[in-house]
């Protein structure tokens, strides 16, 4: 009986650390979702802020557009000397747009590569939570 008593409280034991252990691993499995969660909540407000700002700079170049032709070109021409000044600014107008493409298609790669990241992160945690 005495041996049975033994075995039985090594092994109430050994469940004990298992169960200590086990609840430490959960404990860090909480504290990196929260980390990525904060760092997900980071990236997403950054990523608002910079949608925001793309968005006021469509407006702007929105409303130059939807003034009429006439309008525009009539204002271009008193501001310009000379065809050489329409060719530059509509050269300066092309590059503008090439830059704002190229911020865009930056922008949506990384949001791209944030939310892998995040997936896989997550998928992790998730596995290690089992």
């Amino acid at each position: 009986m005495s041996q049975d008593l033994t075995q039985w409280i090594a092994e109430v034991r050994t469940l004990q650390r298992q169960l200590a252990d086990t609840q430490k691993e959960r404990d860090q499995a909480y504290n990196s979702a929260a980390n990525w969660r904060r760092l997900y909540e980071t990236e997403a407000r950054q990523r608002r802020e910079e949608a925001a700002e793309f968005q006021t700079s469509a407006e702007s170049l929105q409303q130059q557009l939807s003034r009429s032709p006439g309008e525009t070109l009539g204002q271009e021409l008193a501001a310009s000397d000379s065809l050489q000044g329409l060719q530059q600014r509509l050269d300066s107008l092309v590059q503008r747009c090439q830059e704002l493409t190229q911020r865009l298609q930056a922008e949506q790669a990384a949001h791209a590569q944030t939310r892998q990241t995040l997936t896989m992160a997550l998928g992790d945690t998730f596995d290690a939570l089992k």
